[in-house]
């Protein structure tokens, strides 16, 4: 009985699927040089563009594209509502983005390192970046539907491996909804909650008027909120160095997709708040689609640069749109 035994686990051990590796993909691109009848270098609301890019790829996983966050100046990291990560760099021609080079695409894992077995637990819908002494050392991911916060260690600039569950609420754990954590963003050093990762719900409200919120932090833990917008929903928030909070806002009507983007005071991002703050960019139409990820990052000259990137959910009728500006002073 135990030779079978060991033989049963053995050849467990040797035919048990192995979890695929990480693979290159080709994106192409397709330079959009103006935008609201803005050409490059010229403001739109609050923001100054400064080009943008139309991505695809042949390969069946690229798209749904739902979270951005950057590791420098150049290189990104990006999740999929499929459970994958896109990371790679964004290269930037005369100032302008021109190519998204060296793409790599992985899935996300559970805490055994296996691939995450369907698509209720694979909706990851937020990233962002943990530094470490000043390098990029984890990549923390939100889900909904399994609603979670979890760790991946990057190496080489490529985040990966198990998952390290990161404790959350329990109101927060309890939502098994689509509506539950779509944004989280980590405090850089210049925010009075530095540190501290900052989680809002896409439509959960525990307050009339606002959508519910969270701070995870040694000192900085609790709930707070986000005052609601008018027709939109927030999809991705990202911090600028100065300690402010940027939200990215979503609405859909009569067929047509609205995109805004919130300004909100560093002092406001702490608990018990009501976070609001001045639309800097606001814009509808047929230049716009469903854009779900933000990202922010300062190039070596000192200029801080806003990327937004939409989800195609997977349609052929929609786009993925990479729309990239800075803050008009």
């Amino acid at each position: 009985m135990r030779g079978a035994l060991s033989c049963l686990i053995l050849t467990s051990l040797l035919f048990s699927p192995t979890p695929a590796p990480a693979e290159s993909i080709t994106v192409s691109t397709r330079p959009i040089t103006g935008f609201q009848r803005a050409a490059i270098g010229e403001p739109v609301d609050g923001l100054i563009f400064q080009g943008g890019l139309e991505l695809s790829s042949p390969h069946p996983d690229f798209g749904g594209l739902s979270s951005l966050a950057f590791l420098d100046a150049t290189r990104f990291v990006m999740v999929t509502d499929e459970g994958r990560f896109v990371s790679g760099a964004l290269t930037l021609t005369d100032g302008a983005p021109s190519a998204l080079t060296d793409v790599e695409m992985d899935v996300l894992r559970n805490s055994s390192g296996a691939p995450l077995p369907r698509k209720f637990a694979q909706d990851s819908e937020a990233v962002d970046i943990v530094f470490r002494d000043g390098e990029p050392a984890v990549a923390r991911v939100g889900y909904e539907h399994l609603t979670r916060i979890a760790d991946f260690d990057i190496t080489d600039g490529r985040p990966g491996g198990a998952a390290r569950e990161v404790a959350i609420p329990d109101w927060l754990t309890a939502l098994r909804i689509n509506e539950s954590i779509e944004s989280v963003c980590i405090a850089p050093p210049a925010s009075p909650v530095a540190g501290s990762t900052l989680i809002i719900t896409e439509a959960h409200s525990r307050l009339a008027g606002t959508w519910a919120a969270t701070l995870l932090g040694n000192r900085d833990r609790g709930d707070l909120h986000l005052a609601q917008g008018h027709g939109v929903n927030p999809t991705d928030c990202a911090f600028l160095p100065d300690g402010d909070l940027l939200v990215l806002e979503r609405g859909f009507a009569f067929l047509t997709f609205t995109a805004q983007i919130r300004r909100i005071p560093a002092d406001q991002v702490r608990p018990d708040a009501t976070m609001d703050g001045e639309v800097i960019f606001h814009a509808s139409g047929g230049e716009i689609d469903n854009f779900e990820a933000l990202g922010v990052r300062r190039l070596p000259d000192g200029q801080t640069r806003i990327t937004m990137v939409s989800d195609d959910n997977f349609n052929s009728f929609q786009r993925t749109l990479l729309l990239d500006f800075s803050i008009r002073e």
